[in-house]
């Protein structure tokens, strides 16, 4: 549900991105979602748009995340728990810098992205926390 909630935010801020949109959202004081999608911060290299990223990343997150794949076994299985615990480390990094930049470059914040970020931290907690059972050895039959 978490890369759900996270996909549609960002399915959000990119559509606007690319609408030329501003969010709904407060456009005033340090609340003020137009500040936030429309400043330098909100592109990598003043190409690529953040929420594009976010998209593609929760997007893996849905997949990487669909209880089925869990029980697959063998090489394919170990490098999907690598990979989960990989995508939200990167993910969860990147979060930290949007944060920073929202708050000391930007200083306004974005709810919109802080659904973002608040979906990434829990998914970040959810993988982390369930890694040592993901990654143990599974029982012998008996």
């Amino acid at each position: 549900m978490l890369s759900l909630a996270g996909f549609g935010a960002s399915l959000y801020l990119t559509v606007d991105h690319f609408s030329g949109i501003i969010p709904i959202c407060s456009s005033t004081g340090i609340v003020n979602c137009a500040l936030v999608t429309t400043s330098p911060q909100s592109e990598v290299f003043g190409v690529l748009p953040v929420s594009l990223l976010g998209l593609l990343f929760f997007t893996a997150m849905v997949v990487a995340n669909l209880p089925f794949l869990w029980q697959v076994a063998g090489d394919w299985g170990k490098r999907l728990v690598f990979a989960r615990l990989a995508m939200v480390v990167v993910g969860i990094g990147f979060v930290v810098y949007l944060i920073y930049s929202e708050l000391f470059s930007i200083k306004a914040i974005c709810l919109w992205c802080t659904g973002v970020h608040v979906a990434t931290f829990l998914l970040f907690v959810l993988v982390v926390a369930t890694w040592p059972a993901m990654t143990a050895p599974a029982p012998e039959g008996g």
